[in-house]
């Protein structure tokens, strides 16, 4: 129902791993479902040592065939290298959430900029912007255009947009560079639109129509 309307699909793991062995079943089926030219993200936000990521970029590249994964930077380059040897997938890097707990830690002033400016400028570094994208949240628009400073060509990640109440004119507005740049993702907005037996339909029409 939204296939002709999306460059890509982010599957959020916990809704299917909330439901054990038949929950990750139905990942496996969801994945291979979305057609081939459709971008799949697995929202994973994993983040642990090396040999641990190993089996996670792993399982995510390789047995789910996913073109993308969410990852947390906060453990450093070591537990994000073994992701980047995948030299044909991508890694999302968490930057400026959209969640009010982002301010425990993402805006902490430092004596150079904030913390997560320095995730930016840091992280940029461990590879291109063929192969790193960051997660930056639609309610946090107004931080756009500094980190386009930062991160001139790297695609973003944007959630937020619909249910969490992020414009997508704003984020367009300070977000885009030259080739776009912005995978804008809106979930709860169409996929809880409707609960009755037209949900498919009413998907369709609300990811036509999203503001």
């Amino acid at each position: 129902a939204t296939h002709d309307l999306c460059i890509a699909y982010k599957l959020n793991l916990a809704f299917y791993e909330k439901l054990g062995p038949a929950g990750l079943e139905s990942l496996e089926k969801t994945v291979n479902y979305i057609p081939d030219n459709i971008f799949r993200i697995a929202d994973a936000k994993r983040g642990d040592i090396g040999n641990t990521s190993d089996m996670y970029a792993s399982t995510f590249f390789e047995y789910y065939n996913f073109d993308a994964v969410t990852l947390s930077p906060y453990m450093g380059k070591d537990s994000i290298d073994p992701y980047l040897s995948y030299t044909d997938k991508w890694i999302i890097l968490l930057a400026l959430t959209s969640n009010k707990g982002s301010e425990d830690f993402q805006v902490l002033k430092t004596e150079r900029g904030y913390l997560y400016e320095k995730i930016l400028e840091r992280s940029s570094k461990w590879g291109d912007s063929d192969q790193i994208m960051y997660v930056v949240g639609a309610t946090k628009a107004s931080s756009l255009t500094a980190i386009r400073k930062i991160v001139p060509e790297n695609f973003l990640l944007i959630p937020g947009v619909g249910a969490q109440g992020g414009s997508l004119a704003d984020v367009a507005l300070y977000g885009m560079n030259k080739q776009c740049g912005l995978i804008v993702n809106s979930s709860r907005g169409i996929i809880y639109a409707s609960s009755e037996e037209n949900f498919a339909e009413v998907a369709g029409q609300k990811a036509a129509g999203i503001q």
